[in-house]
């Protein structure tokens, strides 16, 4: 959660901040959504039973979240892929490439 923009990968600083963040029930503390809200960053999370809930929760941006878990849980049905059998970030991503074919057709 510290890392509330995408680094450069040169030096430098950061190009870009987050505008929001989606996660789970159980990043849903107190002390995270507060800290989320000093980065002038939005939370995407649910909040649990045992919390009151938010107002402004954004259900359609949670759900493009779930859509994601699940694509990436439909690619680790690769070998390859879940265990990252490949070294290179090159063939890796051309890995993934195939897979996210093969589950398109």
């Amino acid at each position: 959660m510290d890392k509330g923009a995408v680094p450069r990968p040169a030096r430098g600083r950061p190009r870009l901040r987050l505008r929001r963040t989606a996660g789970d029930r159980g990043c849903s503390s107190p002390p995270a959504r507060r800290r989320l809200r000093q980065r002038r960053i939005e939370p995407v999370i649910p909040t649990r039973k045992d919390q009151p809930r938010q107002p402004d929760f954004d259900k359609a941006a949670y759900r493009e979240r779930n859509r994601v878990e699940r694509l990436i849980n439909r690619l680790k049905q690769y070998r390859r892929i879940a265990t990252r059998y490949e070294k290179r970030a090159v063939n890796y991503a051309a890995m993934l490439a195939i897979g996210m074919s093969l589950l398109w057709l």
